[in-house]
């Protein structure tokens, strides 16, 4: 009976938490994994709150200075009534005016800044409204992907440090406390016009791009390559078909993905005399 009191009464105290609500507590244990547990004020009987070890800090180097006894404050981000657990993320309170900023920001929404720095793995943005990040370069992100529509060697085939660019906000990265954008959705895409304008069993003149195990990739417009099988190329035992980068390679169109954006192709069948 003890047990199912308790458990009432986490359920009543969690009840009066809401996502968004700025709750303060008492670092309870600092777990040698990262992250962090607090005793909320409120319900000293055990720790409620926990934060993730990417919500503790921004910087990455908070959570091995955050130590038992320690007075924090962090958002709630999320309750389980279930788990008799709140979520907060110390980061918002860490940086109030990005955390803010950023909740703020809408899908769709268009973002301008300037390129402030090129990794292998996305392009860092400083955006003109709203605070720096403390850590980061900037606080809009751009990932490789969504830098354009076309297949990229690397980002510098888009962009340049310094460069003013326009985005779309995808979505709020509160784990680095970033704000993932998009480069290509502003602009048209190639494979939708390409999928409009031509159909199954067409055939066009390509040229091959790239040799994988499956299968040879040919491009067929500026942006638009397909992928022609193993089993499709035109070979036989006696004449097994050698394609190199670069060769010219007549193609048919065997599917249209709209969904995945993919293009499948074939080459065209030879007839022999004999058929």
């Amino acid at each position: 009976m003890a047990a199912e009191s308790d458990d009432q009464k986490v359920r009543e105290f969690l009840s009066g938490i809401r996502i968004g609500d700025v709750c303060g507590g008492t670092v309870a244990e600092v777990p040698d994994r990262g992250g962090v547990t607090i005793t909320l004020d409120g319900f000293p009987a055990r720790p409620l709150g926990t934060v993730r070890p990417s919500d503790v800090s921004w910087s990455g180097t908070r959570s091995a200075a955050v130590g038992v006894g320690e007075r924090v404050t962090g958002e709630v981000i999320a309750v389980d009534p279930d788990a008799g657990l709140v979520r907060l993320a110390m980061t918002a309170t860490e940086h109030p005016e990005l955390w803010a900023f950023l909740k703020a920001r809408r899908p769709g929404e268009v973002l301008s800044g300037t390129v402030a720095a090129i990794e292998r793995f996305g392009v860092f943005v400083a955006l003109d409204e709203g605070p720096g990040h403390p850590v980061l370069p900037g606080v809009g992100f751009i990932t490789v992907p969504e830098l354009s529509w076309r297949r990229l060697d690397s980002a510098t085939d888009v962009v340049e440090v310094g460069q003013r660019v326009s985005c779309e906000f995808l979505q709020f990265d509160d784990g680095h406390g970033e704000a993932g954008l998009s480069l290509r959705a502003l602009r048209p895409d190639p494979f939708r016009a390409f999928a409009e304008s031509h159909s199954v069993g067409q055939r066009l003149p390509g040229r091959v791009t790239r040799l994988t195990p499956i299968g040879v990739f040919v491009r067929v417009a500026d942006g638009i390559e397909g992928l022609v099988r193993p089993e499709d190329l035109d070979a036989t035992p006696s004449a097994p078909a050698r394609s190199a980068v670069g060769d010219d390679m007549a193609v048919v169109i065997t599917n249209i993905d709209h969904d995945r954006r993919t293009l499948t192709l074939t080459q065209p069948r030879v007839v022999t005399g004999s058929e």
